[in-house]
């Protein structure tokens, strides 16, 4: 799978194998690179149904839960080596620096959310659930929210990246909000004329 080929690469940095390089402080580079593929990954998890709509391709959304754990198996390497790696397992620190650094609490829910999300992606879930895996599923939009909030807060001064990950996940969102609203006005129009219909059509 290709969406394994960055975490192979951060495996070879950090056993020093390969063309991946660290760099002077590698759990930090881990940290921060392991976050940086979860958003990316949720974010090409949340263009897959524009595109397909836009393109007609139905065979995306073979891609969408796919891209989705990926992104889930990213943000639990993000939160581990952090756990881990940084905090050596300490739940004393750990507590202590999340409640420090509101940026940790946000991250830490995120991924916490994205759990019910990767245990109900399954055919027979969305089988037994229903409409009620849509409800669930449109966590996904808090998730990404909490993501961006989360990187935003942590990198303070230079927000650059953050703000580019915030404007597509703007654009992302503002596509299925104009779509929803197209909707609205098509289900009304359609509504409008049924009634009309009844109204014009002559008594028995």
């Amino acid at each position: 799978m290709v969406a394994l080929l960055p975490a192979l690469g951060l495996l070879g940095g950090a056993l020093q194998v390969g063309p991946v390089h660290l760099g002077a402080d590698p759990v930090r580079t881990l940290i921060h690179e392991c976050g940086i593929w979860t958003l990316r990954l949720l974010w090409l998890t949340l263009l897959i149904t524009p595109l397909r709509e836009l393109t007609g391709l139905n065979d995306l959304l073979r891609l969408r839960r796919m891209l989705g754990l990926f992104a889930f198996f990213y943000a639990l390497l993000h939160m581990a080596a952090w756990v881990w790696l940084d905090q050596g397992l300490d739940g004393a620190v750990i507590v202590s620096e999340v409640i420090k650094r509101p940026y940790l609490a946000l991250g830490m829910t995120a991924v916490l959310l994205m759990v019910p999300l990767a245990v109900t992606s399954t055919n027979a879930m969305m089988r037994r659930l229903r409409k009620r895996w849509l409800v669930l599923h449109r966590l996904i939009y808090v998730i990404a929210l909490l993501g961006i909030w989360h990187f935003w807060w942590q990198v303070k001064k230079d927000i650059r990246e953050p703000l580019v990950y915030a404007l597509l996940l703007a654009l992302l969102l503002g596509y299925r909000l104009v779509k929803a609203a197209a909707i609205r006005r098509a289900k009304a129009r359609s509504a409008l004329a049924t009634a009309r219909g009844k109204t014009a059509a002559p008594a028995p």
